[in-house]
């Protein structure tokens, strides 16, 4: 007859328990009502983007994101940056991305090319793992033909090997 009534305690004393925490709802902050200085906030805190952002957030106006020497894997430096153009697309649905891989001049024009194109297709994978729509998103490969820096030296081929962002609809 013991465990049957220490069975019906421990129920009884559970339940006031998750009673008892159930009606401690967090409080939300009232809204300000005044004006707010910044134009956007970072998306890690819910902020809202506009469509002038592409142009004025810092986060947005960064649209070229760069790979080590045949690599098309995007850097951990690059994931914030990843994260800002996602955000800005979930909110705008009807905004749409080219993403445009290009690679340095070393290597032969067909294996630029898809270098080029597995680059943009890291970053689609990226966008869309971040909640991007793949609807949004197009990727083009450029290969070597659309270099930033013509000369022949590492610091040029590495602002070669690059995605480039560009907005064809912005909302």
């Amino acid at each position: 007859m013991k465990l049957p009534i220490r069975v019906l305690l421990t129920a009884a004393v559970a339940s006031a328990t998750l009673i008892a925490c159930s009606s401690n709802k967090p409080k939300t902050a009232p809204p300000s009502a005044g004006p707010t200085t910044t134009t956007t906030p970072p998306p890690s805190t819910g902020g809202k983007y506009t469509v002038e952002s592409l142009d004025t957030d810092s986060c947005l106006r960064q649209r070229a994101i760069y790979f080590d020497f045949d690599k098309s894997e995007i850097k951990s430096e690059f994931q914030a940056q990843v994260a800002c153009h996602a955000a800005y697309l979930r909110q705008f649905p009807g905004a749409r991305v080219t993403l445009e891989g290009n690679a340095d001049e070393r290597g032969t024009r067909e294996y630029n090319l898809g270098l080029g194109e597995r680059r943009g297709n890291a970053v689609s994978s990226a966008l869309v793992a971040a909640g991007a729509s793949a609807s949004q998103l197009n990727v083009v490969s450029y290969g070597e033909e659309r270099p930033v820096c013509k000369e022949h030296n590492e610091t040029c081929w590495q602002k070669n090997r690059r995605v480039d962002i560009v907005y064809t609809a912005k909302q």
